[in-house]
């Protein structure tokens, strides 16, 4: 029996002791400072506050001060931290953790450096570790994957990546079960940076259904014309970034768009695009939904100022990312949603 710890005890963290518990390893779970809660009604009940199923019986939990306990003996760490938990995770846990244990993180994200590169959390703590003169291995995970829905043991594909396809291998091997599919992948920058544009293509998708709900009523039936056309500008738009990732594989994009279908169907980026294209400002839209976290944000406006930056240079043209540019404007200036959809359109001779 191999054994699995969990550090984060968020939805998406706790969801993979699932498969990692069913698939018959010791499983730890690790609150980080914000999951003191969620490990003490996990304790006590046998099921996280968020899910409407039980933990798989044996599973063990930890609150953040145990966190060593839990690590010592460890044969596979998860990162089940939001990225609004990446330096602390980068600061505090990877030192913590032996070099011989491989690191599968769930975070995803982007940095944007003032150079215009888009750098992923790999890349970031990556430097930290080199800092300290630690070896760790660190992989992640990406592909749509819903944290409730992997609950209910819906059918779930997604991609491990890693530099060492060995260490990947075996990782799958502990995870891997009869409704939890893992492609594999030595692309990291690929699979992270297309997961991670996902998020902020999502929200401008999201914004259609704000837009018709303004103009038919909030309970008017659901519109896809215009969902399919900014679905279809949003992998378009995927697909620039990525090759200039140099990461512009159809693997690559096809598990950024997969995780793009997912995300626009459920989830906080669908919220606040809604609200958003309803009419709301920014600001408005964060109070709205006070205490969820809003990772499509932080992205979208990452992305975009590192397009602003290579644009400068004449290594990218802004023309080429009108959604992109718009998601922008919205957030950082806070103007009104106005889809530039002549933008979208294009000819081909």
């Amino acid at each position: 029996m191999a054994v699995v710890t969990i550090i984060g005890a968020g939805m998406m963290g706790s969801a993979l002791a699932f498969p990692a518990r069913e698939n018959g390893n010791e499983v730890r779970l690790v609150g980080t400072p914000l999951d003191r809660e969620i490990i003490d009604v996990s304790r006590g009940t046998g099921r996280h506050p968020k899910f409407n199923k039980d933990f798989p019986a044996g599973l063990k939990y930890y609150q953040v001060e145990e966190m060593e306990e839990a690590i010592a003996g460890s044969d596979m760490i998860i990162g089940g931290v939001s990225s609004f938990g990446v330096d602390w995770f980068g600061d505090v846990v990877l030192p913590k953790i032996p070099d011989e244990i491989p690191v599968l993180s769930v975070t995803k994200g982007l940095w944007d450096t003032p150079e215009g590169k888009l750098l992923t959390y790999l890349d970031v703590w990556q430097k930290k570790l080199d800092e300290l003169g630690k070896k760790l291995v660190l992989n992640a995970i990406g592909g749509p994957c819903t944290s409730y829905e992997l609950v209910a043991h819906d059918q779930t594909e997604v991609a491990f990546c890693g530099k060492n396809i060995e260490i990947l291998r075996k990782m799958k091997a502990l995870m891997a079960t009869e409704y939890y599919h893992i492609s594999l992948s030595t692309d990291v920058t690929g699979i992270e940076s297309a997961v991670a544009l996902k998020n902020g293509y999502a929200l401008g998708i999201a914004l259609t259904i704000g837009l018709n709900q303004k103009a038919f009523g909030i309970d008017s039936e659901l519109h896809f014309n215009s969902q399919a056309a900014i679905f279809g500008q949003a992998v378009k738009e995927m697909s620039r970034l990525l090759d200039y990732q140099g990461a512009g594989t159809l693997e690559n994009l096809c598990v950024g768009a997969g995780d793009l279908y997912v995300t626009v169907y459920g989830g906080r980026t669908r919220l606040v695009g809604i609200l958003l294209g309803r009419g709301l400002n920014v600001d408005e839209a964060k109070a709205e939904l006070n205490g969820v976290t809003l990772e499509s944000l932080v992205v979208a406006v990452r992305v975009a100022r590192a397009v602003k930056v290579c644009a400068e240079k004449g290594i990218l043209n802004r023309k080429d990312f009108p959604l992109l540019m718009h998601v922008d404007e919205i957030l950082t200036e806070k103007k009104e949603v106005n889809m530039p959809w002549e933008a979208f359109t294009f000819e081909v001779c």
